[in-house]
């Protein structure tokens, strides 16, 4: 919305304006029509001395007039439209404007949520990786023989050396190898100093 320290001067004032120029200018029309009259011969005609003179008629000015009425109401319209328009853009504006807060707050909402449940999840993950690492070897390693590669190489990844170790020399050779080129290209994409 645009403030403005001025405000415009409406149509209506500014036709009020041309409506009281055009009568003056009328009446010193007439005034001059008037000298011109007294100081002319008898046998000039009223015609002649409106055509001379070059003044309107009560016709034409009273057309005039009507004419400017109906342009001062057309204006009228066209402002209380666009007056219209000013408000429905207002509103929407401030409508957009709820609705990114609302996103905004939505939004933050959500990442606390996710933040929360990831730290639950990660809290999960370290208490079954210490279940695995707590149980003998020959019982957990038909466990991750069963588990995707990938899967066991996060909990491997999480165990201490020596559990991980033993629960590796339980595996298949197929499994184990598997589980050790994951766990070995696991930051071989990190960036390097």
């Amino acid at each position: 919305m645009m403030n403005t320290k001025h405000k415009a001067k409406s149509p209506k004032y500014i036709l009020l304006v041309v409506v009281m120029m055009l009568l003056v200018s009328g009446s010193l029309k007439l005034g001059s029509v008037g000298i011109a009259v007294a100081s002319s011969p008898p046998e000039s005609s009223k015609d002649k001395i409106g055509e001379i003179s070059g003044c309107a008629t009560d016709a034409e000015t009273e057309k005039l007039l009507e004419m400017l009425k109906t342009r001062a109401k057309e204006l009228s319209l066209q402002e209380a439209e666009q007056a219209e328009r000013r408000a429905a853009l207002e509103k929407s504006e401030a409508d957009i404007l709820l609705n990114l807060e609302r996103l905004e707050a939505a939004e933050a909402k959500l990442a606390e949520t996710i933040h929360n449940v990831s730290g639950a999840s990660e809290k999960d993950l370290m208490r079954l990786t210490e279940v695995y690492e707590s149980m003998k070897a020959k019982d957990s390693a038909p466990l991750f023989e069963k588990m995707s590669a990938e899967f066991a190489a996060g909990f491997l990844a999480k165990m201490s050396p020596t559990s991980a170790a033993g629960i590796m020399a339980g595996l298949s050779s197929e499994k184990a190898y598997a589980v050790s080129v994951i766990l070995a290209g696991r930051n071989a994409n990190a960036p390097k100093r």
